[in-house]
């Protein structure tokens, strides 16, 4: 009897055990979204989410409500509705920002805009384009594009090289392939690296990029971290910094989809190198720093969604390197997008599942 007992008792331990190792990672919080390209929290904890495809979603008691009066978008391949961010003062000033792909100004096709507006009663008012990359173009992929806030609430916004590696990205003439600084209303700050350069576009903050999709302050150094795509191989982590060429095309750990070099180096005297690189490549999207004492020791990692692989990868830091990486929500789906909650709760989108919530573990 007393055998037949502690058999049970032994069954039962390692079946707690199992359970426990099959506790759920996430819940999902908004479900059934397409691409959920970007989303933010308002000070009611509602959320504002884009679908790519062209919808603004405010998310409230459960509820999804479609916002009207959006602008006019340009959805071709890897364009559309993308990030939204509210301004570090949206309690006081009611600021949203967009960036999206339009097809203003000149040239066929479309190209990355940021803009601002307001929401009242289920509409977007007081719509201001801030800036519009250009020319246009047919190309469907490397439109960018992530919004970031800094202290002095100056907005950052990603462009990518919209496919055309040759002539954008290493040239501060042409928009593509950069990151942009603007004041919050949309004019250029006086010290920007090359106001006072002929011909250069003005906005820029940093070129040399190929095609970033997660652009975040980071709250521990105040400093922009943003990763972007690689080709075959090469997706990098890049500190950002005031006038600097980050490289692409003529350095990168990354070659042709065709199996080809387009480059034999992957750094250049004079350009900044990567903190960090994926090679084979994870395909990068969202990405958000843990910095709220809701996961216990996570607080300062880096959460990176992977698009290919449907993980989000979570990046240990000492200092400014990437000292270790630990697989999350394996196999969920294509993350794309990343965001802590008011709440402290860490916050993915998942592309044909929804909005999810990591759960302490």
């Amino acid at each position: 009897m007393k055998q037949k007992i502690y058999l049970l008792s032994f069954s039962l331990f390692f079946c707690g055990l199992s359970l426990l190792s099959q506790k759920k990672e996430y819940e999902i919080v908004v479900p059934d979204l397409v691409n959920p390209w970007g989303f933010t929290f308002l000070p009611d904890n509602s959320m504002l989410i884009t679908e790519k495809e062209g919808k603004l979603i405010h998310f409230k008691h459960g509820r999804k409500i479609n916002i009207g009066n959006l602008p006019e978008i340009y959805v071709r391949g890897q364009g559309g509705f993308m990030d939204v961010e509210l301004h570090p003062n949206y309690s006081q000033n009611g600021w949203i920002y967009f960036t999206y792909a339009s097809q203003g100004g000149k040239g066929n096709g479309g190209n990355t805009t940021l803009m601002r507006a307001k929401l009242k009663e289920n509409q977007l008012v007081e719509k201001e384009v801030l800036y519009k990359a250009s020319p246009n173009s047919k190309r469907g992929q490397h439109f960018g594009s992530r919004i970031a806030f800094d202290k002095e609430n100056r907005v950052y916004f990603s462009v990518g090289d919209r496919g055309n590696r040759e002539l954008n990205p290493q040239d501060i003439t042409r928009d593509g392939g950069k990151i942009y600084r603007l004041n919050d209303d949309g004019s250029v700050p006086i010290n920007n690296p090359f106001v006072n350069q002929k011909n250069a576009k003005k906005a820029i903050f940093s070129f040399g990029h190929r095609n970033p999709q997660g652009m975040e302050m980071n709250p521990f150094t105040n400093e922009i971290w943003a990763h972007e795509h690689g080709p075959q191989g090469g997706d990098e982590i890049n500190i950002i910094k005031k006038g600097e060429n980050y490289g692409w095309p003529k350095a990168s750990y990354g070659i042709n989809y065709s199996g080809t070099k387009f480059t034999d180096k992957t750094s250049i005297p004079g350009m900044k190198s990567p903190i960090h690189h994926w090679t084979p490549s994870i395909a990068p999207s969202g990405m958000a720093f843990i910095s709220s004492d809701k996961y216990g020791k996570w607080k300062g990692n880096l959460l990176v969604g992977s698009l290919k692989f449907q993980y989000v990868s979570r990046c240990i830091l000492k200092g400014n390197t990437v000292f270790k990486e630990v697989k999350l929500l394996k196999d969920i789906g294509r993350v794309r997008s990343i965001e802590q909650g008011l709440d402290g709760f860490m916050y993915v989108g998942v592309e044909n599942l929804g909005i999810v919530k990591i759960l302490p573990n």
